[in-house]
């Protein structure tokens, strides 16, 4: 399921269509249909289009500043920081997400609350040892967090069950609310997920990647790859809305 879950989003996503409609249209020579996937990867192509979509997506939180933020029980940051493993004594790859790391241990360490969690992700073709969480503590501890005030939950694969291992946890401690940390563009599906499983916190988005203020300039009608990545980005976060508002999740 977890692999299903990843792989079915493609042949809904503008590249996974274009390259559909390209063999189609070979295999049956139908030129329109090779003329359609042109657009349709031109198109979002576009940072008029990706920086647009996913700036939706990423005003739908507002950040906060850390003053701000809780008091709570917990901090929780979702998986997703890291880039492939390596071999013990080198450094760690941070993804893009990295800033959800960051934001964990500012927060800690300015008293906003107590506990600091990282969730158990581990992606079955990712090759690796051991849960992301622990890679996450390894690096808290490094700049100062206390091992002792640090959890991991237990393994998960996707936000869903990153949402009730979190709810299973703040059930065992008595928790009555958290601190959510993620990405701004995938807060609103987070959001919507723990708000399902039940759990009571304050959205805390890092890692804004589009300035709404920006002017267009000419450069924002010229395609590039990374305008289709946050147009695909941005579509993925949506499919996962839909599908969770059609079987009430």
């Amino acid at each position: 399921m977890l692999f299903l879950n990843k792989l079915l989003p493609i042949f809904a996503l503008p590249l996974g269509l274009s390259v559909m409609l390209i063999v189609v249209g070979l295999l049956f020579k139908r030129r329109w249909l090779i003329w359609a996937a042109v657009v349709l990867l031109y198109v979002p192509s576009l940072p008029f289009i990706g920086n647009r979509l996913l700036g939706w997506l990423e005003t739908r939180h507002a950040a906060v500043p850390v003053a701000q933020a809780g008091p709570a029980d917990a901090v929780v940051v979702l998986g997703g920081i890291f880039g492939p493993p390596v071999t013990a004594g080198y450094l760690a790859n941070i993804s893009e997400s990295g800033e959800r790391l960051e934001a964990g241990i500012q927060l800690t360490q300015s008293s906003r609350a107590p506990w600091l969690v990282f969730t158990g992700a581990k992606i079955p073709w990712e090759g690796r040892d051991v849960i992301e969480g622990e890679d996450s503590r390894r690096a808290a501890v490094a700049r100062g967090v206390p091992a002792g005030k640090i959890l991991v939950t237990r393994e998960i694969g996707n936000t869903a069950d990153e949402a009730r291992a979190v709810a299973e946890l703040m059930q065992a401690r008595g928790w009555k609310r958290i601190i959510l940390v993620t990405t701004g563009w995938h807060m609103p599906r987070a959001a919507r997920l723990f708000r399902h499983a039940g759990v009571d916190f304050t959205p805390f988005p890092v890692d804004f990647r589009i300035d709404p203020h920006r002017p267009l300039t000419l450069l924002d009608f010229l395609p590039n790859a990374g305008a289709l990545a946050n147009t695909e980005t941005a579509l993925r976060e949506c499919y996962g809305m839909a599908f969770y508002a059609l079987t009430g999740r």
